[in-house]
């Protein structure tokens, strides 16, 4: 058993460090195979885990993706694109969030927020400029955790994920994420994401002019 710890450990920093890559590939490239068995793959433990003067170091990610709606956002009538963001179940059953982790050792806070976000919610992307870092309290540990949040413009849905067996995922609205997430700290960083957008949207609109 102690064997195949090791190696199922292994293989699993071998992933994350391959995912940045597997992302840059077409589907059609991907063995089903192959991309069935990165899907099956998690770390567990805590060995490796990131500490900062007793904090510890947490890396998250708010997935999201546009969508074409109905709404006209011009004189021709052509469609504008609204943002959609993914959130997961809690391992507890009790409310929706999004995909978090510990930052180890082994990996940059990049590779971290990449393989949290493919662990927990089965997407994989590219991962954006940082939204902000926040300070929580952990419910059960009563230990203080430091998190940095980055958006992550999904790429890949995978049907099968190494934790689809405890969570759910949805894709939902800006909205409806404030109103099913839970945590304080998740939503403002929810807010950064849309006023990044918003900057963005305005700076379209200028340089069109």
């Amino acid at each position: 058993m102690r064997g195949l710890s090791f190696f199922m450990r292994n293989f699993a920093n071998f992933l994350s460090f391959l995912l940045p890559f597997i992302d840059k590939l077409p589907s059609k490239l991907l063995p089903a195979q192959f991309e069935n068995m990165i899907s099956l793959v998690s770390r567990t433990g805590r060995q490796l885990q990131r500490y900062d003067r007793g904090c510890r170091l947490v890396v998250g990610c708010i997935p999201y993706r546009y969508k074409k709606t109905d709404q006209p956002s011009s004189i021709d009538g052509t469609s504008t694109e609204d943002i959609e963001v993914l959130v997961i179940s809690s391992q507890s059953g009790q409310g929706m969030l999004f995909p978090k982790g510990g930052w180890e050792e082994d990996e940059s806070m990049v590779q971290a927020a990449l393989r949290e976000t493919f662990e927990e919610a089965g997407v994989i992307g590219k991962v954006e400029c940082e939204l902000g870092k926040w300070l929580y309290m952990s419910k059960r540990g009563a230990k203080m955790h430091e998190v940095y949040m980055f958006p992550l413009l999904v790429h890949k849905e995978l049907d099968l994920w190494p934790e689809k067996s405890i969570r759910k995922r949805k894709w939902v609205t800006v909205k409806e994420a404030r109103e099913v997430c839970h945590n304080w700290w998740m939503r403002e960083a929810l807010d950064e994401l849309v006023l990044r957008q918003q900057l963005k949207e305005e700076a379209n609109e200028t340089s069109c002019k």
